[in-house]
């Protein structure tokens, strides 16, 4: 039989109904999904066309929480989205990432207390770790209670597990900050992926369950800035980048800028006419 007769007699195209067509003729599906991780587009689910996915078998397959992280990330929930293996794939990996990480550092997550109290006189990286994770509840909070934009949620704690895993403790205090920003991926996640972050919550030492824990809210003060980067631009264009205290004035923020090197190589001999400074976020010196 050819094969424009077989697609005929099935009432299949090639192009919406690859799946079914690799399946009735006995070819081997991983082309099809390596086709569909590469190119980025499948067809649109329909009975009529046989392409339907089995929730029952991709929950056997990955997991109830992988299904749902998969569902939810994919689009906004007034948007359509298509069912993708490498994209639930991607989900797998994340939460096996998360399992991994957490596990890891189980035993010293444990053995970790803190209260926000200690937290007041953080310095450095450890107070930039620490000010992601409050970044993150404030940005969850936001986008959970505006459309509920799950994907955007997700996506932010996603950003902060990255953070966490590249964050290397080594005083007692960053154990302590390590563990908040833990506690926070899970309880951020266990509305979403609510098996995992039960056993994660477990295994870090935490006690009762996850469902009955109180959810986090940001800490305004952990929010707080006490440095910011800005460009600094001669007459439009930008010639270097220099950090300022947070709501720093014009004259500390045009000092800052004038004792860079770079700067200096644009204005020496020249007259400064005007600055412009809009705080926090850039400084333009006009010269002539």
């Amino acid at each position: 039989m050819k094969i424009r007769d077989f697609l005929r007699e099935n009432q299949i195209s090639v192009g919406d109904n690859a799946s079914l067509l690799f399946e009735k003729l006995g070819l081997d599906r991983e082309i099809l999904r390596k086709l569909e991780g590469k190119i980025g587009e499948s067809a649109k689910m329909s009975k009529s066309k046989g392409n339907v996915v089995d929730p029952e078998e991709a929950v056997r397959k990955y997991g109830a929480d992988t299904v749902r992280l998969y569902i939810l990330f994919s689009a906004p929930p007034e948007q359509d989205f298509e069912w993708t293996e490498e994209g639930i794939r991607g989900a797998y990996r994340f939460l096996n990432r998360l399992w991994n990480f957490v596990l890891e550092r189980a035993e010293r997550l444990r053995e970790t207390d803190y209260s926000r109290e200690e937290f007041r006189d953080l310095e450095g990286e450890v107070r930039e770790v620490r000010r992601s994770v409050h970044e993150t509840i404030k940005g969850y909070l936001q986008d959970m209670e505006r459309d509920f934009q799950f994907n955007t949620a997700i996506a932010k704690i996603m950003k902060l597990l990255n953070t966490l895993t590249e964050f290397k403790p080594k005083t007692d205090k960053d154990w302590k900050v390590l563990k908040e920003g833990v506690e926070t991926v899970l309880l951020l996640l266990a509305p979403i992926t609510p098996h995992i972050c039960e056993e994660l919550w477990q295994e870090i030492g935490k006690e009762g369950l996850i469902s009955e824990a109180t959810f986090p809210e940001p800490d305004e003060e952990a929010l707080s800035l006490e440095e910011v980067e800005i460009p600094v631009q001669v007459n439009g264009k930008v010639r270097a980048r220099v950090r300022i205290p947070f709501g720093a004035d014009e004259e500390t923020a045009k000092e800052i800028a004038l004792r860079n090197e770079r700067v200096r190589t644009y204005i020496d001999g020249r007259e400064i006419r005007k600055v412009i400074y809009v705080p926090n976020k850039l400084i333009n010196i006009v010269v002539s």
